[in-house]
């Protein structure tokens, strides 16, 4: 359980990052919950974890600029006290091959899904070395160990944090702080849905286990990673994805 535990889930006002937040709320934790753009989204999100008997409360903040991000951790440690668990999960794509691809395409992706990363860790670092405890979970994905035609931009940035999380987990470990990253599969999110019946076919065949994962598939992982169960495993990368990276 988490019962006590602060979170912040960033990118939660849908998909994977919804799911998350649903979960840790269940599990105990109060959940702030981080999103870029839609209000509502979030704030639906909220709702349905108070309705459920659990708290939460939404907080706006692009994580890639980092300003923003500094001023939201300064805000959030200065009202609740002590922040315990950080999910990086805000992320975009945008598909193109290499030689189509835009150099703003590419800056984008890489400003969100990993300097974004970096962001919120570097400003809650100095929290959680005070507290000498903390979780930090980053969402990587299956594209950033092996790779995907149509996806340099987001491999790169998902491969970033990995090499990012393994990194912080070495510096911080001496003050029990856990650093893991969790690398999904093709899971069933509103960026999968736009997807034609011919491409789901064609990547079903790509997974072991014939079908696309669930996102409260990938947020059961979170939650364990951040739960004391997880207190002696650091820098690791837990692929959810049935089978895509054997």
């Amino acid at each position: 359980m988490l019962t006590g535990k602060n979170a912040i889930v960033t990118g939660a006002s849908r998909g994977i990052g919804r799911e998350i937040a649903l979960l840790l709320a269940a599990r105990g934790a109060f959940v702030i919950v981080n999103y870029c753009g839609s209000r509502d989204c979030a704030e639906d999100v909220v709702r349905t974890i108070q309705e459920n008997g659990g708290n939460a409360a939404a907080y706006q903040c692009d994580v890639a600029d980092y300003k923003a991000a500094e001023a939201m951790i300064k805000e959030l440690t200065a009202e609740y006290k002590h922040i315990d668990i950080l999910v990086n999960n805000a992320g975009i794509t945008k598909d193109n091959l290499i030689m189509k691809m835009s150099e703003e395409d590419f800056d984008k992706v890489i400003e969100i899904n990993l300097k974004g990363t970096f962001n919120t860790i570097r400003h809650l670092t100095r929290q959680m070395l005070k507290q000498k405890s903390g979780k930090i979970i980053n969402i990587s994905s299956v594209s950033g160990v092996l790779g995907n035609a149509g996806q340099a931009n987001y491999a790169a940035s998902k491969a970033g944090v990995i090499g990012l999380t393994k990194t912080m987990a070495r510096e911080l470990a001496s003050r029990r702080i856990n650093v893991n990253a969790i690398a999904p599969g093709y899971i069933e999110t509103d960026m999968t849905d736009v997807l034609s019946e011919k491409q789901k076919v064609e990547m079903t065949e790509q997974i072991p286990f014939k079908r696309f994962g669930q996102a409260r598939e990938i947020a059961e992982a979170a939650a364990f990673l951040a739960s004391d169960q997880a207190n002696y495993i650091t820098g690791q990368v837990i692929n959810v994805d049935g089978g895509m990276a054997i």
